[in-house]
């Protein structure tokens, strides 16, 4: 499967992208020099400048002196910038090339992983099982704004048309398309508003997501009725945009209510044209009245008409189900299933499309809390602070008000918005549906009393003695929290109130378990060890409890981030990890990649289903830990911990990254609302580091840290005990180890230590720069042993070559990138201020090509 794979890859892909980029760069984009037919020459100078060493402020001086000797230098910083202006829209070309084949380079056949796991299930006398499972089970994915990725919306509509082209071999379309992507700017001016994030992220919602969805529960209602049918958690979406107030203060009250009516609005408008398609065959006698009295009224939602009276949920369900048993009883059950398909869209969007979630720091809930209690006295005991941490969480449960708090009292726009943020949970529920926004995620969450405090803020801010129709989410992120999981979980369970409040959400609790902070925070191995640590444990003591634990992974595009491939993730859960529902935040490059086009978006939804349906439907010796090898992990955890803690905590670690990295440029980029920092201004902290510029910096130095960094040291200390052989072994019985080491080998596939190689001279860096290449060809030659493998991702071929092509097309884009850097420190040097803003608007724009090229790293 390999070799064929890699054949179809080079001809699908690499041979078309020659093809269609020879036609690309001789497109009359510009008027600097024939930039696109300099191109090549420049990719040239730069692999050949690397190989031999040169440093690229040295590549780029040679190939302007070989090549156009007469530029003075605003003509080369000119010529630059078109450059970047190439290679960005090359990147889209590649990722328009992998959509055209994405069906079989992916060896998608006629039948899913979904269908092929029920016909196992019937070979094996499983069906029953599967059936019961199907009643209950859930796939949630969880949009987030998060900027990892750059295309604005009509750079993705070129995308898609591109994609199409390419797919049916229309060269003049796809050459036309190509001079409209040359044409269309990429850069954004003005950074987004938590409300246009909103409305970009529901372009995937209504063309893709709504479809492809529908794609993958009909064939399996058509076996399992009566369980698919009735289940609205079977997939359903989640979204942040609006509703995430961690770090961000422009999401306010304002901006989530805008954005929960955009979300009713865009579900109506695909009802409303399935509808019309309905009409169009179920022309029958009362029925066609039926659905067209259906469409009239969400019509007049959608124009505003003023005297409409807005359509229920309760109201189409009625018409839908008279509707079905008409067509049973006088029309000899034509077109049912139709009918039945938009039944089923209607019981998993509602009227909410996807559930907006909530979210906010620990932090922030704590002063909020503080800001109540000082303004309404006899609240909490006096002596709050100085109470056990059992006691607090007392009084926050017996904390009560007759009327609710008035947000307006307070002058800190925060502390109003956090207030505001419990009202409008019960509006967007009123005016959405219950499943519009249920549930409250706390970042940063340290223990039981964080969650007490949202659940007083909840009765304080307006609910009052009414049952609490949310969810409580608490985030473990960093490896201690995530290794106090377990006893912070036990604590609430044995509270009463806290037990009354469960029984109301059907005796289910999420917890939500943050990989991006925690691999900044313990590294790669130990923050993966500690999340699949946590997930046991909670799972444990939730079902001692009586409990249904679901847990909410925060995972990002690159395996740093808790990405890779998801497939192999959930697929390696034992029977001690609940697994009866799995949701995943999806996010930029990820988005795109893998929900991007409807036949990825099926694929990757039905991939995770069936990966959660096998972990409940059968055993597997594979998908188990043994004590010798819990054993083995965590020893290699712990040493993997010990490294990185040692190079986090040394006086370089965050002067190289403000220094000789992009970090600070990511808030220069106008590429998401959020800020790349917490807290204000002043010094940078670790602390404050946002995941995604931390871990997006190594990965535009082409070093990738947070994706190896200790494993090395960790495998080697076991070769030198003699213990090699046992993760030999490891590796071929756990996949859970397995998916580390590949999504490992992922991360290490990107690296490019050339790039930066004249580090290795400077004074004040050179050793630190010396420390992470040794570690990462340690880390390299130990994985390569433990897999058996002579190249990385050699098992992979897809990716590999991916990568390879990726990272060989954004090259001029990083040598660019590390020459402005040099320029950048040589003009702070000279105080010359003009040149240097000239150099760090180079670096922001190199940003862009370069994340949206890893899009194979979700």
């Amino acid at each position: 499967m390999t070799d064929q794979t890699a054949k179809l890859f080079e001809e699908l892909v690499e041979l078309n992208y020659q093809l269609y980029n020879s036609l690309f760069l001789t497109l009359p984009l510009d008027a600097v020099e024939q930039t696109g037919t300099l191109l090549p020459l420049m990719a040239e100078a730069c692999e050949r400048g690397l190989t031999q060493g040169d440093d690229p402020r040295q590549i780029i001086g040679d190939f302007f002196e070989q090549h156009r000797d007469h530029f003075t230098q605003d003509e080369q910083v000119q010529f630059l910038f078109k450059i970047i202006q190439y290679v960005e829209r090359q990147v889209v070309l590649v990722d328009a090339l992998e959509d055209a084949a994405y069906s079989r380079i992916h060896h998608i056949e006629e039948k899913s992983s979904l269908m092929r796991l029920t016909e196992r299930a019937e070979d094996e006398g499983r069906t029953e099982k599967l059936a019961q499972l199907l009643k209950n089970f859930g796939v949630r994915v969880v949009l987030t704004a998060h900027p990892t990725q750059f295309y604005p919306g009509q750079v993705l509509a070129i995308i898609s048309d591109l994609s199409a082209a390419i797919g049916d071999a229309r060269i003049a379309e796809v050459r036309d398309l190509l001079q409209q992507l040359g044409n269309t700017p990429f850069f954004k001016k003005q950074k987004p508003t938590p409300y246009d994030e909103a409305v970009l992220l529901t372009w995937y919602l209504g063309n893709i997501l709504y479809p492809a969805i529908g794609d993958i529960v009909d064939p399996l209602a058509a076996r399992y009725p009566e369980s698919i049918n009735n289940n609205s958690e079977l997939i359903s979406i989640g979204f942040w945009p609006g509703g995430d107030r961690d770090g961000n203060p422009f999401v306010t009250t304002d901006t989530t209510l805008r954005v929960a009516a955009r979300l009713r609005r865009t579900v109506l408008q695909c009802y409303h044209q399935d509808l019309r398609a309905l009409k169009r065959r179920l022309s029958f006698q009362d029925v066609y009245e039926l659905l067209d009295r259906l469409e009239k009224r969400i019509r007049d939602e959608l124009v505003e008409k003023a005297d409409r009276e807005d359509i229920t949920l309760s109201d189409m369900m009625a018409a839908l189900e008279e509707a079905e048993t008409l067509i049973v009883k006088r029309y000899q059950s034509m077109y049912l299933e139709p009918l039945r398909s938009f039944r089923r869209k209607l019981t998993l969007f509602g009227f909410h499309f996807a559930s907006i979630d909530i979210r906010q720091d620990s932090r922030v809930i704590t002063g909020a809390m503080e800001s109540i209690a000082e303004h309404y006295q006899g609240l909490l005991p006096d002596d709050f602070a100085m109470l056990t941490e059992q006691e607090q969480v007392d009084a926050l449960f017996q904390c009560r008000r007759d009327e609710p708090i008035d947000a307006s009292q307070f002058d800190d726009p925060v502390v109003r918005d956090t207030i505001e943020s419990f009202d409008v949970i019960r509006r967007i529920q009123a005016s959405n549906g219950e499943r519009g926004a249920h549930r409250y995620i706390i970042s940063n969450c340290r223990g039981p009393v964080d969650v007490a405090r949202v659940l007083a803020l909840f009765r304080l801010c307006g609910w009052v003695d009414n049952p609490i129709s949310v969810d409580i989410v608490p985030l473990f992120e960093t490896v201690n929290d995530l290794r106090q999981g377990g006893q912070s979980m036990t604590s609430l369970y044995q509270n009463e109130y806290y037990q009354r409040h469960l029984e109301q959400r059907k005796k289910r609790q999420t917890v939500m378990l943050g990989f991006s902070d925690g691999t900044k925070d313990g590294g790669y191995l130990m923050a993966n060890w500690a999340i699949y640590s946590a997930k046991e444990t909670i799972t444990g003591v939730s079902r001692d409890a009586g409990v249904e634990v679901v847990f909410f992974d925060g995972r990002g595009g690159p395996p740093a981030r808790g990405g890779g491939d998801a497939y192999l993730f959930y697929a390696a859960h034992g029977k001690n990890i609940e697994s009866n529902q799995i949701q995943m935040t999806v996010q930029g490059q990820t988005i795109s990649s893998h929900y991007g086009i409807k036949v990825a978006a099926s694929h990757n939804l039905g991939q995770l289903m069936t990966a959660g349906l096998e972990n409940n439907l059968v055993d597997r010796a594979d998908r188990e830990l043994d004590d010798l090898q819990r054993n083995l992990i965590r020893d290699l955890a712990e040493r993997s911990y010990d490294k990185y803690e040692a190079f986090k905590q040394h006086e370089l670690f965050m002067p190289y990254l403000e220094e000789m990295s992009v970090l600070k440029y990511y808030a220069m980029a106008n590429i998401g609302s959020r800020p790349s920092k917490r807290g204000g201004g002043g010094a940078l902290k670790f602390e404050d580091l946002r995941a995604i510029p931390f871990v997006g910096s190594w990965s535009q130095l082409k070093q990738n840290v947070p994706g190896f960094y200790g494993l090395g040291t960790a495998l080697k200390a076991q070769e030198e005990f003699g213990r090699l052989d046992a993760c030999l072994d490891l590796y071929q019985r756990s996949r859970f180890f397995r998916a580390l080491i590949s999504n490992s080998m992922q991360s290490m596939s990107k690296t490019n230590f050339e790039l930066t190689r004249y580090m290795e001279n400077d004074p004040r860096f050179g050793e630190f720069w010396q420390d992470i290449y040794q570690e990462y060809l340690l880390s390299k030659e130990m994985v390569l042993k433990v897999a058996g493998q002579d190249e990385l991702l050699q098992d992979n071929a897809r990716s590999r070559l991916s990568i390879r092509l990726r990272e060989q097309v954004v090259l001029p884009l990083l040598t660019i990138q590390q020459y402005a850097l040099i320029r950048i420190r040589e003009c702070r040097e000279q105080d010359d201020q003009k040149r240097l803003e000239v150099y760090e608007k180079m670096v922001v724009r190199t940003l862009f090509g370069n994340i949206n090229a890893a899009r194979n790293s979700a």
